[in-house]
């Protein structure tokens, strides 16, 4: 039996590169400066969890599959460490991972990974509405069927790379949609419920339709991971 250690994770401003200013705008402006300070407060929560239950965690010999690594090797490494000195939490977390024993793993294609980016930085560049309308309309017709693809990709990586009695740990945006489609030999650990963490996400820009939810939602993504319940 391989183990899937599945954590499905939340960008930070960090993870975003040169799409976090827009993101940041886009956000006060659609949700208001005191909500989006809120919920960036609930992100770096979460993150603190996370990376609690990761510290008592005996990583050596274990596989990091990580959201966007194209690369693994000496690569891989640079990747992870100019994504830690941007600030990143969970390229922290993996960085701590690996200095304790952990090995990373390519697990995504680049072309992929290029045109999704190349896609929201169309969106984000455009000046007019008409322009941003018709990278938006661009995006959504790719959308679904590049993140069908890059799922299927990271899924074959990690049937070729995972042993049998191996365990890896998948770093991985909650509204991918891989667990499904593994083959049946896999234990999955959820360390946060992908459901909840996609509910959350997905009731973000329209928060205020149903806030008590979203509290609920915003409450439990802070909340300790029970380790034993994922044993």
């Amino acid at each position: 039996m391989r183990t899937l250690i599945y954590v499905p994770i939340i960008h930070t401003s960090a993870d975003l590169g040169s799409l976090a200013g827009d993101v940041t705008r886009r956000g006060i402006a659609d949700l208001g400066e005191d909500f989006w300070v809120k919920h960036q407060s609930t992100v770096e929560g979460f993150w603190d969890v996370i990376t609690d239950y990761f510290d008592t965690l005996d990583p050596a010999g274990l596989k990091i599959y990580q959201d966007g690594m194209i690369a693994d090797g000496e690569m891989g490494m640079k990747i992870v460490e100019e994504s830690l000195k941007s600030g990143s939490r969970n390229y922290a977390v993996v960085s701590k991972l690996l200095k304790r024993g952990a090995v990373l793993v390519k697990t995504e294609d680049l072309k992929l990974v290029k045109a999704e980016y190349d896609r929201l930085m169309e969106l984000t560049r455009a000046e007019s509405i008409c322009r941003k309308l018709y990278a938006f309309l661009k995006y959504k017709i790719v959308k679904s069927r590049l993140l069908k693809k890059r799922d299927n990709y990271i899924i074959q990586r990690i049937e070729e790379t995972l042993g049998q009695d191996e365990t890896g740990i998948l770093f991985i945006g909650a509204l991918h949609d891989l667990i499904s489609k593994l083959s049946k030999n896999f234990k999955i650990i959820e360390i946060k419920s992908i459901r909840k963490v996609r509910d959350y996400q997905l009731l973000l820009p329209s928060y205020h339709k149903d806030r008590q939810r979203f509290e609920q939602l915003s409450e439990y993504l802070v909340s300790q991971i029970d380790k034993m319940h994922l044993s």
